[in-house]
């Protein structure tokens, strides 16, 4: 066991699973997110290509008057930009959800130790699940939230863990959506004030990432206030603030790491307080140690 193991499998209090997700992170960050790059880094620059293009095409859209716009528009561009940039954010998630949560599995496995072709193998077996997964999640929260807010908001408990349940519980799709549902049965409250928690953190986090943006936005306003051009908004929203927003937006998508992190943590707290796992592997432990 290495030195500051974290144990994954025993019961935590909200205040326990955000001290150790930013514990394990600052233990571990330098490998968890080489290994991000390696595996989940060609989709991150199709989309970073299809966030900026699609930046680009919105900007010009803007220094367009809406009576050329109708002339010069390109729907079909847009549409592709559009589901390239849908289609990249959508893989980017699967493999970063697989990365993450493979790399917490051969973690616990080996005792604090990360094996890279396990995290490999295990993101390439689980890959078409995960996506099916975050595909039918994406569904059913938009369902929830479309017939009202809250049954939206209860939905969004379940479907978070859903994908942690799959991994370390080895589930299907459906089971996998089944089982998230019995362990937070009794322990919802709990587990969506962490969730809510960790959310607003990473949100918070990731406001540092858009002081470039809002110092820029506001000297650009002075600026053109002061030259009497306030009154073409389109000369906001140039290829600076475009790079700033891009830069902002992708930070983001990195920052998402900590929920995933966080999940795991929930997922092990909710099955050990329903299914004693940790518990009984300690004590089976403890009595082949007796035995030898």
């Amino acid at each position: 066991m290495t030195e500051n193991y974290i144990q994954f499998k025993k019961q935590r209090e909200l205040g326990d699973i955000i001290t150790d997700t930013f514990s394990f992170l600052r233990a571990n960050y330098k490998l968890l997110f080489k290994l991000i790059f390696k595996i989940a880094g060609p989709a991150f620059l199709v989309l970073l290509l299809a966030l900026t293009y699609y930046s680009y095409l919105s900007l010009e859209t803007l220094e367009t008057s809406i009576f050329d716009m109708a002339a010069t528009l390109d729907v079909g561009t847009y549409l592709i930009t559009g589901a390239v940039l849908l289609f990249s954010m959508l893989a980017f998630s699967v493999l970063l959800y697989g990365t993450v949560l493979h790399f917490i599995s051969s973690y616990i496995k080996n005792n604090g130790t990360v094996l890279e072709d396990e995290v490999k193998q295990g993101v390439k077996y689980d890959f078409g699940n995960l996506l099916g997964l975050l595909v039918l999640c994406g569904i059913i929260l938009f369902f929830g939230l479309i017939l009202c807010v809250i049954p939206g908001v209860y939905l969004w408990v379940p479907v978070s863990i859903a994908p942690a349940v799959m991994v370390f519980g080895r589930q299907s799709i459906s089971d996998a959506i089944g089982e998230a549902f019995k362990l937070i049965k009794d322990n919802w409250w709990m587990t969506f004030f962490t969730l809510l928690v960790m959310t607003i953190l990473v949100y918070i986090v990731g406001l540092i990432f858009q002081i470039p943006l809002f110092i820029y936005y506001f000297i650009k306003t002075f600026t053109m206030a002061q030259e009497g051009s306030a009154a073409d908004p389109s000369t906001l929203f140039d290829w600076v603030y475009v790079v700033f927003n891009v830069i902002s937006n992708l930070a983001q998508y990195l920052l998402s790491t900590i929920i995933v992190v966080a999940t795991a943590f929930i997922y092990y707290d909710l099955n050990e307080k329903k299914n004693f796992t940790g518990t009984y592997e300690t004590i089976s432990n403890l009595g082949s140690s007796e035995k030898k």
